[in-house]
């Protein structure tokens, strides 16, 4: 924290502990946002934490807690006064109340869920329904909505009522008699538009919109593809279900980027920040594939000895493994690294699968010419007899190419397998080419130097 800060955190602690009136802790926390009010909450005791919540306006503590993880979340809720833990949890937006009951007990979502005030309690009720992490289950049903027959001046009277819970009102929602979607508003022409005039004369018809069911990062791809700061969620039954917002995509966003992250280094996917995850979940999110990835690992001890007699006749042969089998895995890493990023923004896509291998098998070969040239002369300038040094170029040539062929081919095989394509990805890959590096080396020894 700055000086400034600091300062201001001895203040509050002051007055905390003097218990005065929770005007004077309004008055004092006024001017910061909500990201500046936890990250002041972070650094002040349990015990103060709830004292300050409790004396913040409940609109400014709902806000305040979507800055905390949903366990952190119910530690706050669960210790407050029952009569401000309902005026918080009834203020907070739709998708974080349903993130946070995701992710409790079932008992204590239940004894959250009886705070919700009714139209609410249903609105969150049918969020829940839907898959995790859908498009519908992280919609927000905050969102100001009009019907088609409504003049202008109706919809601003509208808009006055209820701005203060919308999360946004830079579109207005025209619904139909049944609940349906039948256009939408910026509220720039709403105010251009003459007092008299109905929505259905001025809305936007042709509309973008996602099914409920739609996964949570293909929803995201299509808000960053059409540039958009919302997006209408569609149920099976035609009704509106809520909006995507620009902030709820960026938290999808940097979800699917750690998760991604964490399988492309090989472990299981961690949603907790790193210092409040205990070493036991570290643990088993991780010894799985540690375990797998060890395993295959013990077929390159295999075929190291079933190729023994080699190596006892040429020992030079032993001097060049780790380069061939670190430069394969270089290259796979590289290549499946790219393929699984253009797929992530869609750039890839499964038809297209015939065409990446063609080019990454030209692309691998010509990365691999120069590489086998300059190992031949390293195999000379060594000491190594010509034939030595063929074969090391010679399986340089190819592991690199075939390694890059299949950093290309396994991330598209995952995807139609529906398996997270970041699941073939470094460990997977290098692992996988050591064993045929040197399947393909001890070959190219027994050809080349007749062994």
């Amino acid at each position: 924290m700055s000086i400034l800060d600091v300062s201001l955190l001895d203040q509050v602690r002051s007055l905390l502990q003097e218990r005065v009136a929770p005007a004077a802790l309004r008055e004092l926390t006024g001017d910061l946002q909500p990201y500046d009010l936890s990250v002041l909450l972070n650094n002040l005791a349990a015990d103060e934490q709830l004292l300050l919540l409790a004396a913040l306006p409940p609109g400014t503590a709902a806000e305040t807690l979507e800055y905390f993880e949903p366990v952190e979340q119910y530690r706050f809720l669960d210790h407050l006064e029952h009569e401000i833990t309902a005026d918080i949890l009834n203020l907070m937006p739709s998708d974080a109340v349903v993130e946070l009951f995701a992710a409790l007990h079932p008992r204590q979502t239940e004894q959250l869920f009886e705070l919700l005030q009714e139209p609410f309690r249903e609105q969150i009720r049918n969020q829940m329904s839907y898959p995790e992490n859908s498009a519908g289950s992280l919609a927000s049903v905050d969102y100001i909505a009009a019907r088609r027959w409504w003049t202008v001046e109706q919809t601003l009277s509208h808009m006055r009522k209820v701005q203060v819970t919308a999360e946004l009102y830079n579109y207005i929602y025209i619904l139909g008699p049944l609940g349906e979607l039948v256009g939408v508003l910026s509220l720039r022409q709403l105010i251009l538009a003459e007092p008299s005039t109905r929505l259905e004369e001025i809305m936007v018809q042709k509309l973008i919109t996602v099914p409920a069911e739609l996964d949570q990062e293909q929803a995201a791809q299509l808000v960053a593809n059409y540039d958009l700061i919302a997006l209408p969620v569609i149920s099976s039954s035609g009704k509106m279900a809520g909006i995507l917002t620009v902030d709820d995509i960026i938290d999808v966003i940097e979800e699917e980027a750690t998760e991604d992250i964490h399988l492309l280094g090989g472990s299981e996917p961690v949603d907790t920040p790193y210092f409040k995850t205990g070493l036991g979940t570290f643990f088993r999110k991780r010894i799985v594939w540690l375990l797998l990835l060890f395993i295959a690992q013990a077929f390159t001890g295999n075929i190291l000895r079933h190729y023994e007699d080699l190596l006892t006749q040429v020992v030079a042969l032993s001097f060049f493994i780790p380069l061939l089998i670190g430069t394969a895995g270089n290259a796979g890493t590289q290549t499946s690294t790219m393929v699984i990023r253009a797929m992530s923004v869609g750039e890839i896509r499964a038809g297209d699968f015939l065409k990446v291998i063609w080019r990454e098998l030209r692309l691998g070969l010509a990365l691999a010419l120069p590489m086998a040239g300059i190992t031949f002369l390293r195999a000379l300038l060594l000491g190594s007899s010509s034939h030595l040094g063929l074969t090391v170029a010679a399986t340089i040539l190819v592991i690199i190419t075939v390694s890059s062929t299949l950093g290309a081919i396994m991330p598209i095989i995952g995807k139609k397998l529906s398996l997270d394509p970041a699941v073939f990805s470094s460990p997977m890959i290098t692992t996988l080419v050591d064993t045929l590096g040197l399947i393909i080396y001890f070959h190219f020894a027994s050809m080349l130097m007749g062994l």
